[in-house]
């Protein structure tokens, strides 16, 4: 088993040298000149020729491939055309809005999602069903963006309980950082939340009828303990991928929901970025974000092992 880790470990290596080509060649196919962009409408032809020696644009892509993944290497993600500040710190100013508010919303998902759907599972067929079927139907096809407004016109308009948009530290005090990060958490909690009740009730449903659930139920055990002590370990593997997957999802940018609550997050740097043809703002973000979800899968592949004690991997 540690084996076979170790070598998933050492395959994340040309993963992200994959990736890193990717991001590069996907940004240099673009029509748009950096040198142009920085010059502005009224740059006179040798203005932007004396731009794009400065930045090494003339050189040939081999070797501004070669010079950018080596200042990669080194943790040097380049500077920002407009603002001349390092990507890399752009990136982690505003990775404190997304990372909280990609925790929040997972752990409202899970809390929410994981015991309405094995309550579903063990009531399969009843009317306790079919209504978390609605529920996840409903939260599947409702606009973020729709929810998000709703949700604000009720607690931030009418009843005045919460604020309308904006993100406040944690370090400012647990308060005003809840306060603050519970609507775009439920906005975006209950999309998740219906996705994961829907694989935590088709696979519980799967796993109820195995036979070790049988033996279990005939050993006397409650049905709190069937469920939750023997069939939830096994439907553990299905959610964690589901949670990772999710996770990596909202860290890499939630655009419509940072947009709705004027969040400054990765999404809406992303944004900006995109608008402005930043391209080495863009090539991190993109660099940063790839590289997480090939973290969390090799996470998640780990975790297997532990959660489902069938899953054994040859040494």
């Amino acid at each position: 088993m540690y084996r076979y880790l170790a070598g998933r470990a050492l395959a994340v290596i040309p993963v992200m040298f994959v990736v890193a080509t990717i991001v590069f060649g996907l940004v240099y196919l673009s029509p748009t000149d950096p040198a142009a962009v920085i010059g502005g409408d009224f740059a006179t032809p040798a203005q932007v020729a004396e731009i794009r020696a400065k930045l090494g644009l003339d050189e040939s892509l081999h070797i501004q491939y070669f010079r950018w993944l080596g200042s990669v290497l080194t943790g040097d993600l380049g500077s920002s055309i407009f603002s001349n500040q390092p990507v890399l710190n752009l990136i982690l100013a505003r990775a404190e809005p997304t990372l909280s508010l990609a925790v929040t919303t997972m752990l409202f998902a899970v809390l929410l999602a994981v015991p309405v759907g094995v309550i579903a599972a063990w009531r399969a067929g009843t009317f306790v069903d079919r209504g978390v079927m609605m529920f996840a139907v409903a939260g599947i096809s409702v606009p973020a963006f729709w929810t998000g407004y709703a949700l604000i016109f009720l607690f931030a308009v009418k009843l005045r309980w919460l604020p309308v948009h904006g993100f406040s530290s944690l370090g400012d005090g647990i308060g005003p950082f809840l306060s603050h990060i519970l609507l775009p958490s439920v906005t975006l909690g209950l999309a998740y939340a219906a996705l994961l009740a829907r694989v935590t009730r088709a696979s519980m449903v799967e796993i109820l009828e195995q036979d070790f659930i049988r033996t279990a139920r005939a050993k006397g055990l409650t049905t709190r303990a069937v469920l939750f002590n023997h069939a939830l370990r096994v439907v553990a593997v299905p959610v964690v991928t589901m949670i990772g997957i999710g996770f990596a999802a909202l860290v890499g940018g939630v655009v419509i929901t940072e947009s709705v609550f004027a969040i400054p997050g990765i999404g809406r740097l992303t944004v900006d970025s995109i608008q402005r043809k930043d391209i080495p703002v863009i090539q991190g973000v993109l660099l940063v974000t790839s590289g997480l979800y090939v973290v969390i899968n090799l996470a998640v592949d780990m975790l297997y092992t532990l959660l489902d004690p069938r899953i054994r991997y040859e040494s």
